[in-house]
């Protein structure tokens, strides 16, 4: 599957009391690159409310944190497709710092219409995300 790479820079909003980045700043990261994962794929979440009545939904996530990163540092936010059933989105996330891991993440993310309900995703959407070997139907699905 496509590895999308985003750079953040940490800044002193992003760090706690001990000067290093604050748990949950990693979450906004996390989003911020599946956002732009989501735009350099051609779509965006308002297009896609808008054109399908469809957004994404964070369903699981799990997360491990590697070692701090500070202030000022240059990360890299590394995201890939790791598999996908009808509704759902299975992703990895890396926080990197010099190509070494900071923090990484897995997730599932379920495809919602404007009720609530789970649909099926694009297939344009899909065919986006998953243009490599990596990406593949997610057991049971």
């Amino acid at each position: 599957a496509r590895t999308h790479r985003l750079k953040v820079r940490v800044y002193y909003e992003d760090t706690d009391a001990a000067g290093l980045v604050y748990h949950a700043r990693y979450l906004h990261f996390m989003e911020r690159a599946r956002t732009e994962m989501l735009r350099a794929a051609g779509g965006d979440h308002p297009k896609l409310m808008a054109e399908e009545g469809l957004a994404f939904a964070v369903r699981r996530l799990a997360i491990e944190f590697v070692r701090p990163a500070r202030l000022d540092d240059l990360l890299a936010v590394e995201t890939v497709m790791t598999g996908f059933t009808g509704a759902r989105i299975e992703l990895s996330q890396r926080v990197l710092r010099e190509g070494a891991p900071v923090a990484e993440c897995t997730l599932t993310l379920v495809c919602l219409d404007r009720s609530g309900r789970a649909r099926r995703i694009p297939a344009q959407l899909l065919a986006a995300f998953a243009d490599g070997p990596h990406a593949k139907p997610t057991e049971g699905a």
